[in-house]
């Protein structure tokens, strides 16, 4: 679904992304992995087409991105969720009003069917009688959630996760990572899923990547990521301790 070749991004003088490349097949679940600042938010906003890159492309089901007229990428918009790691709630609306505001705005809807939509994402997320609630009644659990169902409203192909798990509780953590998995065989999506939290990255990846010094330098299923002797791979995923948490999850 989504093909990356050798792009390149700076900001001023600071080179973050050196020439990545990547593929995320159709119906898996990519786990991007790195320390902070490696370019993985950067890398989900870019083929969100948020940004572009300076050089390089990204392909979107076979069409690259970088030239396309602004409608025409706002209709491929319209197939990719992204849950922003601060979840990106509107205080003002209502939990209702967020999840559907993709749908008031570009959506051939009338409001009763906007309504059915949203309330059905909510039960999706665990959400239900929620609606009339603002976001400042919410836990940061839930806010991630309703973020959530605000990116599947659409019913996406691709959905676009930026650290879900940052500044949860463990418990919290854990059902985010398991909405993460059931969304994923009940929506049959394929999803992208930017995070530094290992346990998390194991406990939700069919396939995984990490990104050093601005390129990929691994890209396999958990069980090649476990069995890495790159040396900053070694070192990345030592550090969380996931290893017996994954040999009892598998």
């Amino acid at each position: 679904m989504i093909f990356i070749k050798d792009i390149w991004k700076s900001f001023g003088k600071k080179e973050v992304l050196r020439g990545l490349s990547l593929q995320v097949p159709v119906g898996e679940t990519l786990v991007v992995m790195g320390r902070s600042g490696c370019g993985k938010s950067l890398l989900l906003k870019m083929i969100a087409g948020l940004l572009r890159p300076d050089r390089g492309e990204i392909f979107y089901d076979g069409q690259g991105l970088n030239n396309l007229h602004w409608k025409d990428m706002n209709r491929i918009r319209n197939k990719i969720g992204f849950l922003f790691q601060s979840a990106a709630l509107f205080d003002f609306m209502t939990v209702s009003e967020n999840v559907g505001f993709m749908l008031s705005q570009h959506a051939k809807m009338s409001r009763l069917e906007i309504e059915k939509v949203v309330a059905e994402k909510l039960s999706l997320v665990d959400l239900s009688g929620t609606e009339l609630l603002k976001p400042a009644e919410l836990s940061g659990g839930m806010r991630k959630r309703v973020g959530l169902a605000r990116a599947i409203a659409s019913d996406p192909d691709l959905i676009l996760y930026d650290e879900p798990t940052t500044g949860l509780d463990p418990i919290t953590c854990v059902e985010i990572n398991n909405l993460i998995n059931d969304l994923h065989e009940t929506l049959e999506v394929t999803s992208i899923v930017v995070t530094h939290d290992i346990d998390s990255a194991f406990s939700v990846a069919t396939r995984m990547a990490m990104i050093h010094q601005g390129r990929t330098i691994i890209d396999g299923t958990p069980d090649e990521i476990m069995d890495s002797t790159d040396p900053n791979v070694h070192e990345f995923v030592s550090q969380a301790s996931v290893t017996n948490r994954y040999d009892v999850m598998v």
